[in-house]
């Protein structure tokens, strides 16, 4: 490294991993940062808009653009020797690709880097290409270097949530890991030649302890990506996906049993119809759906429907200290444009923790293990993105709310936890209840038993269990009125189910500072979905105000507008 500046060199610099990169690391002043592609035009191009101020010079724009940025023309097929004596990087990170499509002299430019004493990084997501690296391990060993292969989502971010849950097993018996991105995110080329390379082909996976043969895009399994206190994204399937961890984890895992690693895309509907295109490779009725990379991308991006946010998941099933069943999930939702830059988090992390003088070991190795979920977690921090993890011990249930909420339980203030203790107990206070006008609306407050409008109506609620059910029995001033809540299961799991008669209403717990909201995510009239939109809701929460609990709930829809709105405070009777 140069007294001044560390250089570092992005092969892709401008393409969409790349790019991503470069913007992150605009701000470090300490960086002399190299934009690498076959395209000198399109180098320059790239960091001209990087340069550009960007809503009034706020985030990477010229006023906040502390690196040296360079457009640079690098071609990986050229004299790379040449190349990197040239520009002098002290590390290469590659962010091109497909990893999977490299053949003949795959590793070159780490090789070139190695020969060098250049250090070199990738976001490879290719089993066998990061499976692969530590072939040349000695030589790395040998120059003092380190090369690390698969510094993204899969397998480096994936490992750094397996071991910050591995402590709680004593055994692990199954590792299932997938990503959900949002249905809004522009799917670059590169990745969809990538997936399609090995759609409707086999993918060797574990299962009962041996090495099987899975079918890409394909096999598949249902996951309600919840990370605690976030809405949860819907539950999708996730479809099989060749990734490291599937080649890494029976070397971490000793006496691993079975393994999954997925993607589960928006709108579900089109990704059935991806899965079915891969069946057709599968019975050799198409050789690969690579030749349709580019009309796959195309359908993609014209068919961006869903919501604004995507996530991932990690979950690991086995047995806790205490030999008892124990599974453990760990989840991340990322809001709005923010989930595109996860694949290249870690990448950022390791380059800051380069300009602080933290190297890691010597040596040519996969990335699984390199980095801890504390450092992807700090990065997280610059983005609205949300991650946690979940317990379940089937030998020591939670109360409810403590189930649905996870380790987000803790968070919420005393006078909410403690309405939410669980088992039988009275709450009683006061209340202000308001009713709706129109005939639907009071057609259905009458079904349901809704009290009539009153101030300063006394109120008391009764709370039992049944099994996993808690029974809300509500007395506002001698009108009673009962609902059941239950932690939704299958494409409902981590929401909860309140039902009343005939109708179930979906809501998702989502602490908000001091208060607890019941956000509507669906609803059921005898079991049969009904449309969104026409879920009854409102503005509903709970809150801690001056150390007593106080309740907001609104109920009303499209059709029927204000059913009921009933505002107050609880008090837990000893």
């Amino acid at each position: 490294m140069s007294a001044d500046r560390f250089s570092l060199l992005i092969i892709g610099g401008y393409g969409t991993f790349g790019g991503r990169l470069a913007r992150l690391l605009g701000d470090q002043p300490r960086l002399r940062l190299l934009v690498a592609g076959r395209s000198l035009e399109k180098a320059d191009d790239f960091v001209a808009d990087l340069r550009t101020p960007k809503d009034g010079a706020e985030g990477l724009g010229s006023n906040n653009l502390g690196a040296m940025v360079q457009a640079v023309a690098f071609d990986r097929d050229g004299d790379l020797t040449e190349q990197l004596t040239r520009l002098r990087p002290d590390l290469v990170v590659d962010a091109s690709g497909p990893f999977q499509t490299f053949r003949k002299d795959a590793y070159k430019v780490a090789e070139a880097c190695i020969d060098l004493d250049i250090d070199y990084a990738d976001i490879a997501d290719s089993t066998g290409f990061v499976a692969g690296i530590g072939g040349l391990d000695a030589a790395a060993r040998a120059k003092g270097t380190f090369a690390l292969s698969g510094l993204s989502s899969l397998p480096a971010l994936s490992f750094a949530a397996l071991d910050a849950m591995a402590p709680h097993f004593s055994r692990i018996d199954s590792v299932a890991a997938g990503i959900a991105p949002s249905a809004h995110v522009q799917i670059g080329l590169n990745v969809i030649r990538a997936i399609a390379t090995y759609a409707g082909k086999k993918v060797t996976v574990l299962r009962e302890g041996r090495l099987a043969a899975g079918r890409g895009l394909i096999d598949a399994m249902r996951v309600s990506v919840a990370p605690p206190g976030v809405a949860p994204l819907r539950s999708r399937k996730f479809l099989l996906v060749d990734a490291p961890d599937l080649a890494l984890l029976p070397a971490r895992f000793a006496g691993l049993q079975s393994s999954f690693t997925g993607v589960g895309t928006e709108p579900q509907p089109l990704q059935h119809l991806l899965s079915l295109a891969a069946r057709l490779v599968h019975l050799r009725l198409l050789p690969s759906l690579l030749p349709f990379a580019r009309l796959l991308q195309g359908a993609s991006h014209r068919f961006a429907i869903g919501e604004h946010r995507g996530g991932m998941f990690v979950r690991v099933d086995g047995l806790d200290h205490a030999g008892k069943r124990l599974t453990s999930g760990w989840h991340l939702i990322a809001e709005g444009d923010d989930g595109p830059f996860i694949p290249i988090i870690g990448v950022d992390a390791l380059v800051r923790r380069l300009l602080t003088g933290v190297r890691p070991e010597k040596g040519a190795r996969p990335a699984a293990g390199e980095l801890r979920l504390e450092d992807f977690e700090a990065a997280f921090r610059r983005f609205q993105i949300t991650s946690g993890i979940r317990m379940e011990n089937e030998e020591a249930p939670l109360p409810l709310y403590h189930r649905i909420l996870g380790s987000a339980f803790e968070r919420l203030p005393p006078a909410i936890s403690a309405l939410h203790a669980g088992g039988a107990r009275i709450a009683s206070g006061r209340a202000r209840i308001e009713r709706g006008g129109g005939l639907l609306a009071r057609v259905v407050a009458r079904l349901i038993g809704f009290p009539e409008a009153g101030w300063e109506v006394p109120v008391t609620v009764r709370f039992a269990t049944d099994g996993d059910k808690e029974i809300w029995t509500r007395d506002f001033g001698g009108t009673v009125f009962r609902s059941f809540q239950v932690e939704g299961k299958g494409r409902d799991r981590h929401l909860l189910a309140e039902v009343f008669g005939p109708f179930r209403v979906l809501l998702a717990l989502v602490p908000e500072g001091e208060k607890l909201r019941l956000v509507v995510r669906g609803w059921r009239f005898f079991g049969v979905p009904l449309p969104l939109f026409l879920a009854p809701g409102g503005d509903t929460y709970e809150e801690e105000r001056d150390g007593r609990f106080h309740f907001h709930v609104e109920i009303g829809g499209q059709l029927t507008g204000l059913v009921v709105r009933y505002t107050g405070w609880l008090v837990v009777e000893e």
